[in-house]
């Protein structure tokens, strides 16, 4: 039995705008139709394919239409191209830790960009949970911490971002002029990513620290590392972000072993030239900015 193409690709762009109302628009028809659509292809299927709730999400039967209606938009503009052009841009979602957004992985897309025609769509989460939106469908690819592949997708290495525990010069002098000891990193500010950010918390660890100190909570890569630099308190950076701080005496290094989060490329297992070239920019940028990943 086939999937009539038109009706998965009506339950995806459901699933990205969030409403059936938004949906009629994007696909200029009306909401009725729309809803007939979905009715349509439960009917075929067999299967509830999507929770009507706001923001509308689909189920995991209808995570794998999905999935179906992305891969084949994607191969459709590759035969386009192929046979002259005529298919408009293609899009491309991808997810990506916020660090790396801010530090290495927008030039090699701006490459891909000069060539192409293609949009990119950006999701940004932690390095731990851009996996989990390969699984959904919602992205092609992903920059992840996770190294075993995810189901249809293949993998490569990146490397290595190594972060360090840095502080302001003044919030060094204030909390850490004795040393940076268990007694003062028991009270010293510390600043996190988000509720879900544990790598001052690992860092903390291994110096014996398990007394929780006063967090401050800054969800941007730039304003995180801004807040640092100003004394709202200690955290860890990449290299690329504390380099030129570190060399004028802004920072200061506070010691301790660095913690390292291997990176992985992560793409749908798809013969597509297009997300070939993709991911042959954005590994071969991570390749040459991060640190290698250190063998097991």
């Amino acid at each position: 039995m086939s999937i009539p193409l038109d009706l998965a690709r009506t339950l995806a762009v459901v699933v990205d705008e969030g409403t059936l109302d938004a949906a009629a628009r994007r696909l200029h028809v009306t909401p009725s139709a729309v809803s007939q659509r979905l009715r349509t292809l439960e009917d075929r299927l067999g299967r509830v394919l999507l929770v009507r709730t706001k923001p509308a999400r689909a189920t995991e039967a209808g995570l794998a239409v999905v999935r179906l209606a992305r891969q084949l938009d994607l191969l459709e503009h590759d035969v386009w191209e192929a046979v002259g052009g005529g298919g408009g841009a293609a899009v491309i979602p991808l997810a990506v830790n916020a660090d790396s957004l801010a530090t290495w992985f927008l030039p090699p897309l701006a490459r891909v960009a000069e060539r192409r025609a293609v949009g990119f769509e950006l999701h940004r989460d932690d390095q731990d949970f851009t996996a989990a939106l390969l699984e959904s469908g919602t992205v092609m690819g992903a920059v992840t911490s996770r190294e075993a592949p995810v189901a249809g997708c293949r993998v490569q290495t990146l490397g290595t971002l190594r972060y360090e525990a840095v502080a302001g010069s003044a919030f060094a002098e204030r909390w850490f002029g004795r040393g940076v000891d268990v007694e003062s990193l028991r009270v010293a500010p510390v600043v996190d990513f988000d509720r879900r950010d544990d790598l001052q918390s690992q860092w903390l660890a291994a110096r014996g620290v398990t007394d929780s100190p006063p967090r401050h909570l800054v969800p941007a890569s730039a304003d995180f590392a801004a807040a640092v630099r100003l004394g709202l308190g200690w955290g860890l950076l990449p290299r690329f972000q504390s380099d030129e701080a570190l060399r004028s005496g802004a920072l200061v290094l506070l010691g301790g072993p660095p913690v390292d989060v291997p990176l992985y490329w992560q793409q749908w297992n798809l013969t597509s030239p297009l997300l070939a070239e993709v991911a042959e920019e954005v590994v071969a940028e991570g390749r040459r900015v991060l640190t290698p990943v250190s063998p097991r």
